[in-house]
């Protein structure tokens, strides 16, 4: 692979289990050094992916090149990924300790300073059985891994899910300080999307198997607006226009509009009465996918 490769290469790739395909002619590239978010309801195929993506299945049809070549049954490839996910099965008689010191025999950058300064801040109890930590201490072993593995390729399959806001944000922190020191390629699996959308410098949306968004991030911010007012007033403004999303309550509605608007266009709308309101990230990948609205929580 050379340095201009990308780290991740997929054409027409398929993972169909009987009648139900779980990921659906998926065409996309994974660059080098980069964050990427892997967005989407739950059940649209994101776990799925990454289980293709690092060798852990096998697809029904299709190409995946990982750093080059196919990750299944790689050890030279597989040596290269980390995978967090929150459902990490752990020895029976392992105790968290037993987690980290294994951890350099799996992880050639594997940062043991790194790691114990992590430990000492989600405040990890080592000489616990893992069978007996909490579900948010479980998270914390699992970001930790993954956090101080810095491999060249990291998934994170929502395994921050069991951690309070305040641990959430200290993994986001020491990702974002980490990577910036050390970086690699990192992505992030979540439905916590307000929560990231900052950190995200690429986004790939799955639903129902197929990639719907493959764009920068910072392209995608402000590439839809949110008309709201009259009924009569937002119907004017936006007929003719590419809807995402349309409500309306007794005679007030709301429509979401691909595109940004123009100078002009918004003193259009100044003067029909309408505002124009914002798109966050989260209300964007809800808009454009089939996902009701409590699939992407709305976070402090």
């Amino acid at each position: 692979m050379t340095d201009t490769s990308p780290v991740v290469s997929v054409s027409a790739l398929s993972k169909r289990f009987g009648s139900v395909t779980a990921v659906d002619d998926a065409t996309f590239q994974v660059r080098e050094n980069t964050i990427y978010g892997l967005l989407g309801r739950n059940g649209a195929g994101k776990t799925t992916l990454m289980q293709l993506l690092t060798g852990q299945d096998f697809a029904s049809s299709g190409t995946i090149s990982v750093f080059g070549s196919s990750p299944v049954e790689n050890a030279d490839v597989l040596s290269k990924i980390c995978f967090i996910k929150e459902s990490q099965k752990y020895p029976d008689e392992f105790r968290a300790k037993h987690v980290f010191t294994s951890a350099p025999w799996f992880f050639r950058n594997w940062d043991g300073g790194f790691a114990a300064q992590l430990i000492d801040e989600f405040a990890v109890p080592l000489n616990r059985p893992m069978k007996k930590l909490s579900r948010g201490q479980l998270s914390a072993v699992g970001v930790i891994v993954g956090l101080a593995s810095r491999a060249p390729l990291t998934f994170f399959d929502e395994p921050y899910l069991g951690l309070d806001a305040v641990a959430r944000q200290l993994f986001y922190d020491r990702l974002l300080s980490d990577y910036a020191e050390h970086p690699r390629t990192v992505i992030l699996s979540t439905h916590l999307i307000d929560e990231v959308s900052n950190l995200l410098e690429h986004v790939l949306v799955i639903d129902q198997g197929r990639i719907i968004i493959d764009a920068e991030a910072e392209d995608l911010r402000g590439s839809a607006t949110t008309i709201a007012g009259t009924r009569s007033a937002v119907d004017a403004f936006t007929a003719g226009r590419e809807l995402l999303h349309r409500e309306s309550i007794g005679g007030l509605a709301s429509a979401t509009i691909n595109g940004q608007l123009s100078a002009l266009e918004q003193a259009d709308a100044a003067a029909a009465g309408v505002e124009l309101l914002p798109v966050s990230l989260q209300q964007l990948v809800v808009r454009t996918t089939s996902a009701a609205a409590h699939d992407f929580p709305a976070t402090a």
